[in-house]
């Protein structure tokens, strides 16, 4: 196995454990995006998602119900890409 496929698992191990949160909707919404959206996402993109997860789980919520915006524009963008994921 070469390293960087070996990086790439340990970074996708990590994503997922950062996706598993306390609340089942949050799960829903992140590990569905990690899934079927992640891999399409640019590297900032990428970078802005990992930020996003750094955000508390009710700010999360409210984020990805809609109900908020992120201040950082890269974040939302990825914000309403995995809203996107659950609306259309």
């Amino acid at each position: 196995m070469s390293r960087s496929v070996a990086m790439g698992s340990h970074r996708e191990a990590r994503l997922q454990w950062q996706c598993r949160r306390g609340m089942l909707e949050l799960d829903l919404f992140l590990r569905e995006f990690l899934e079927k959206g992640y891999a399409s996402l640019s590297a900032e993109e990428k970078l802005a998602f990992e930020r996003l997860l750094k955000t508390p789980d009710q700010q999360l919520l409210e984020y990805l119900m809609g109900r908020e915006q992120p201040e950082d524009k890269d974040i939302a963008d990825v914000v309403n890409k995995v809203r996107a994921l659950f609306i259309d």
